[in-house]
């Protein structure tokens, strides 16, 4: 349908483009501010495919303002601290403080709860299937355009919609190029666990071991093996074995990923606030970024009503420019950690090796360790 042609036009106060973690989390905190907000998510239905599975405190904290915690906790699973090893010498555990504790749940887990709960504030404000093409600013709101032809109008728009975002370009927001980057595979298995993430630094590439409700999820660095031949369970198992010594049954067949990290050239366009993975590309090897897109919903959870009841005023100014650099420096931060990590996890041999299990073993020991625990627990973005 043409873009001039007369199409239904559905209002709301926020839209939110995007039905991952981050958008429903959002849409559920505005919605019980009292904000009509709408949905839009491209998805049918959601994925099950293994994806984030640590929320660390701040996003526990949200979790619970919005009203999803409880179900949450019921369904996954405590990572109560670490452990380092290297060459199967365990360096040191570190247990986090009781209230820094990672709940592990899987994503989806995450996404259907905060459905449920979205459904229960605002009824018919998801909408699947809705793919969006554009968005148009005035001065007074915004237009939101759908494949279909529909649009859908509202004071402001939250886009949410991930890494691969159409719309960041088309808003002329620049995807800037953090370092760090590596190739991962995990698998997700079934069987008895603990409490404990552990991670092996060897010479090859990291190996990383983390709870799971009712089992563990492995983690291998792909060093530099060919990312255009497939990975098969058997190779994954072999990698595993080779480098820890574990031998793993029953594998599936794994993920293998690209982690890279990029941060968005603008985090504010107008009446148009990116949030979430559309903001911020975070490695998922220590970066949390499931966490960080929820302090990003938080942050925007107060910033809007603001907003909406002062358009314009120097309050909603001084709140948009405030969430613009906070939030830009959380995920830089995010980005540099997650990069560090990174870099220890990579392969190493000779001096290179050496140096980094030194450097391994002084983080294991006071007083970096609780230097350390505050890196993994989240604490200061």
């Amino acid at each position: 349908m043409p873009r001039g042609a007369r199409v239904p036009d559905v209002g709301v106060q926020v839209v939110v483009i995007g039905g991952g973690p981050v958008g429903l989390l959002a849409a559920v905190l505005l919605a019980g501010r009292g904000v009509d907000v709408g949905v839009l998510e491209r998805r049918r239905e959601r994925s099950t495919r293994p994806k984030a599975i640590g929320v660390h405190a701040p996003g526990v904290r949200a979790l619970s303002e919005a009203g999803a915690l409880a179900e949450l906790e019921a369904a996954g699973t405590r990572i109560a601290g670490g452990e380092v090893s290297v060459a199967g010498r365990r360096l040191g555990r570190l247990r986090f403080a009781e209230a820094s504790a990672v709940l592990s749940v899987p994503q989806h887990l995450v996404e259907a709860a905060l459905e449920r709960r979205l459904a229960e504030l605002a009824p018919s404000a998801l909408r699947r299937g809705a793919e969006v093409v554009d968005v148009t600013q005035t001065e007074r709101g915004v237009r939101v355009f759908l494949s279909e032809g529909e649009e859908v109008s509202a004071r402001y728009a939250i886009v949410a919609d991930g890494v691969r975002s159409g719309l960041r370009a088309r808003l002329g927001v620049s995807w800037r190029r953090r370092r760090g980057s590596a190739r991962y595979a995990m698998v997700d298995l079934a069987g008895p666990g603990d409490e404990f993430a552990r991670l092996h630094f060897e010479a090859g590439g990291v190996v990383e071991s983390l709870p799971l409700p009712g089992g563990r999820r492995w983690v291998t660095h792909l060093a530099d093996r060919d990312p255009g031949v497939p990975l098969g369970a058997a190779e994954f198992a072999a990698i595993v074995a080779g480098r820890i010594g574990v031998r793993l049954e029953g594998v599936p067949a794994p993920s293998a990923f690209l982690a890279s990290q990029h941060v968005a050239g603008r985090f504010v366009v107008g009446r148009v606030v990116l949030a979430g993975d559309a903001a911020h590309e975070v490695s998922p090897i220590g970066g949390q970024g499931m966490s960080l897109g929820f302090l990003d919903a938080l942050a925007l959870a107060d910033l809007l009503p603001t907003a909406l009841a002062a358009p314009g005023g120097r309050a909603a100014t001084a709140a948009f420019a405030r969430y613009e650099r906070t939030r830009r420096r959380a995920a830089v931060r995010a980005c540099r950690r997650a990069g560090f990590n990174m870099a220890m996890g990579g392969p190493a041999r000779g001096i290179r090796l050496a140096l980094r299990n030194t450097a391994v073993r002084l983080l294991a020991v006071r007083p970096a360790r609780a230097v350390l625990a505050r890196v993994f627990t989240m604490r200061g973005l």
